[in-house]
C-alpha cells in the first residue's frame, strides 16, 4: 500500500482538517511550543489568554515576568517550564527579526536554528516550519509512528530524522507531478492526528478503521 493511498483514505474518511488554526503566523509557533505534552483544547485556552491579555506579541511576551506567563498558559500545562520555554522561543525570534526575517532563510538552516532554541525538538521545529513558514516538512508525532508501524510501512524504532526523510523520500516520489507537496504534508499529518485519537488509538478501534482492510496488525 502507498503512502498516497493511506492519505486519500484517511481524507476520505475524515474530510479536510484544514489544520492549523491560527490568526497568525506567530500563534502557531507559539501554538507549537505549548502543545508538547498536552491536548490541543488545553493549548486553545492558553492562547486565548494571551489574546485576552493582548499578550499575542513576541515581545510582549519575552519582557513579561515569568509569572505572569505562567499565569497565562496555565490551561496548557507544565505551565513553568513552558513559560520558560516560550520566552526562550520569543527571545530567539525576536533577536532574529521577527517572521519577515526568518522567512528569508532556506529550510535547512531555518531548520537548524529552530532546533538551536532551548525547548525546541524536532517536531515542534517541523510544526513551526510547516504549519507557519510553509515549507514542505513531514512532521513525525506518535500518532506517525503507530499508524505506519501498524500498517508495516515503518519499524516505528527508526530515529526522528530517518523515519520522517524515509516518508519524505517516498511521498515525493509518489506524488511526482500529481501533488503539490506543501498542501499534501499539511493535510497528511492533520490527518494522521486525527485518525490517531479516534480510531487508530492505543487500544485501536479497528472496526471503525478505514484502513482495517489494508491493516496486518487489524488482521492480527
Amino acid at each position: 500500500m502507498s503512502f498516497l493511498k493511506v492519505h486519500d483514505a484517511l481524507l476520505a474518511a475524515h474530510g479536510p482538517q484544514r489544520w492549523w488554526p491560527a490568526k497568525s503566523a506567530f500563534e502557531v509557533m507559539v501554538g507549537a511550543v505549548l502543545t508538547q505534552n498536552t491536548a490541543w483544547t488545553n493549548v486553545e485556552k492558553a492562547i486565548a489568554n494571551l489574546h485576552a491579555a493582548k499578550a499575542m506579541k513576541a515581545e510582549i511576551i519575552l519582557h513579561a515576568p515569568h509569572r505572569t506567563v505562567a499565569a497565562w498558559i496555565r490551561p496548557a500545562g507544565y505551565f513553568n517550564v513552558k513559560a520558560k520555554r516560550l520566552q526562550n522561543f520569543c527571545a530567539w525570534y525576536v533577536k532574529h527579526g521577527g517572521e519577515k526575517k526568518l522567512r528569508r532563510f532556506d529550510t535547512v538552516a531555518l531548520r537548524h536554528e529552530l532546533l538551536s532554541v532551548n525547548g525546541v525538538g524536532p517536531e515542534t521545529a517541523d510544526d513551526i516550519l510547516l504549519y507557519a513558514f510553509h515549507r514542505p516538512i513531514f512532521v513525525i508525532d506518535a500518532y506517525t509512528r503507530r499508524l505506519f508501524s501498524r500498517l508495516r510501512m515503518a519499524a516505528g524504532d527508526e530515529s526522528y530524522d530517518r523515519l520522517r526523510g524515509n516518508i519524505e523520500e517516498t511521498l515525493r516520489r509518489e506524488a511526482r507531478g500529481k501533488r503539490e507537496l506543501l498542501p499534501l504534508f499539511n493535510e497528511y499529518h492533520a490527518l494522521i492526528v486525527r485518525h490517531g485519537k479516534d480510531v487508530c488509538k492505543t487500544r485501536p478501534r479497528c472496526a471503525e478503521c478505514c484502513l482495517a482492510q489494508r491493516c496486518p496488525a487489524a488482521a492480527v
